[in-house]
């Protein structure tokens, strides 16, 4: 039996499909999504059996009077029975490297890696509307959660860069030093039961800069060790690498911990310089702002600057800044008024007085809140990025993505290391 109906992955994987077929938040989206993206090379064995196995749940729920073999499965895989929807960054045709995407978020590492000409093979996510923002981008549904052993076994064999932006968590040192198993119960312990089980040539983390002092330096130092003494990797004093220093107007301060195996003899590592590059606010302001959706009200900014003054008055200044179009932005956070800390100037908004959906007169100073597409650029992201989510979920994406610039300028040199030039890494 031949199956050449094209079935589509959007229907397949929708909420009435996934209720009568599949559990939530499972693997078989991932499964199938990562098999087509390496359908092509030796890494598609690591996906097969699983994406054979759903495909033919899949086509028997679908054709119910036919009967479907395994192999009619596989062979509906190889005709490529499943319509992909156009993804504005779809998998290096080419690649020059292999690596993997841990706490992918939105895929930051992905860009930048791409433009590097990297090959993305495995990739975990499990933020649901991260997810969905991931997929809409690369065309891949990220793995689950890392933590659990049925999630690591569909990692692949051979990979030659590890990215990880885990989260800052303290850990339970029982010793003078903290060692690998200091650090179980805590996801900096998935990331190197994973470098120690594959063993890639490099590892690049990124964390928030707080993790250089976190627990009195008891964090780093154990992560430092474990990396160092336990797993046997080249790790250099990691860096504090400024996003604003590589190409955007964003002064994010963050710590890139960077490593090599220690077969490759690498014995010394030189971070990127900054570019001598000045970039403002202005270019990467957007040009047509909804008045009604992104201008504050009148009301609204005075309960703001009632709010900066009740902490500043506490000494602890956290409150809100007016960027100007030639200045640069402050890092840009998530949670609590995290997307109104960094406000704009917008005077075309001065004799406009809307009060639909919003509580009160615009103010007329044309004070607004970025938006979601300048948070985007502020973070590198290029526009063609698909944004495919509410506005909240947006600020809180790309408040918790990399600046892809930095991350990309940092590979390079990671990169060359390892015996992969790119011409388009400088």
């Amino acid at each position: 039996m031949k199956i050449k109906e094209k079935i589509s992955l959007e229907e397949v994987f929708g909420k009435e499909y996934k209720i009568r077929l599949f559990e939530p938040e499972n693997n078989q989206e991932a499964v199938i999504t990562h098999y087509l993206h390496n359908s092509k090379n030796g890494v598609s064995q690591f996906f097969k059996k699983d994406a054979v196995k759903f495909t033919k749940e899949i086509l028997q729920n679908k054709f119910p009077q036919e009967n479907i073999t395994n192999l009619v499965a596989e062979d509906a895989l190889q005709y490529g029975i499943f319509e992909t929807f156009d993804i504005p960054f779809p998998p290096v045709e080419t690649p020059k490297f292999k690596f993997i995407d841990l706490f992918a978020g939105i895929g930051g590492f992905r860009l930048a890696m791409q433009n590097l000409g990297g090959k993305c093979v495995f990739t975990s996510e499990w933020d649901k509307e991260a997810k969905r923002t991931y997929k809409a981008n690369f065309g891949e549904r990220p793995f689950g959660d890392i933590t659990k052993e049925e999630t690591k076994a569909f990692i692949p064999n051979g990979f030659d860069l590890l990215c990880a932006g885990f989260p800052c968590q303290a850990f339970s040192i029982a010793g003078k030093r903290g060692g690998f198993e200091d650090t179980r119960g805590t996801l900096f312990f998935e990331v190197a039961e994973i470098i120690k089980r594959k063993k890639p040539k490099a590892i690049f983390l990124e964390n928030v800069k707080g993790l250089r002092n976190h627990n009195g330096g008891k964090t780093l130092a154990t992560i430092l060790n474990v990396l160092r003494n336990d797993l046997g990797y080249y790790v250099p004093e990691p860096q504090i690498i400024n996003a604003k220093d590589f190409g955007v107007p964003q002064n994010r301060e963050r710590i890139y911990i960077v490593g090599f195996r220690a077969d490759l003899g690498i014995d010394s590592f030189k971070y990127p310089k900054p570019l001598k590059k000045k970039v403002a606010f202005s270019q990467v302001k957007e040009k047509n702002v909804p008045p009604t959706k992104y201008f504050l009200s009148t009301q609204y900014v005075q309960t703001l600057i009632n709010h900066k003054e009740r902490h500043e008055s506490k000494g602890n200044g956290f409150g809100f800044a007016i960027i100007p179009d030639d200045g640069i932005s402050n890092a840009i956070v998530v949670g609590g008024m995290g997307r109104e800390r960094n406000l704009v100037l917008d005077h075309r908004i001065k004799d406009f007085t809307p009060t639909t959906h919003i509580k009160g007169t615009v103010n007329r100073e044309g004070i607004r809140k970025m938006t979601p597409r300048e948070w985007a650029r502020l973070q590198g992201f290029p526009d063609k990025y698909v944004i495919p989510v509410a506005d909240a979920s947006a600020y809180k994406q790309f408040g918790n993505s990399v600046a892809v610039p930095a991350i990309q300028a940092t590979a390079n040199k990671i990169l060359e290391l390892i015996g992969i030039t790119n011409d388009n890494g400088k």
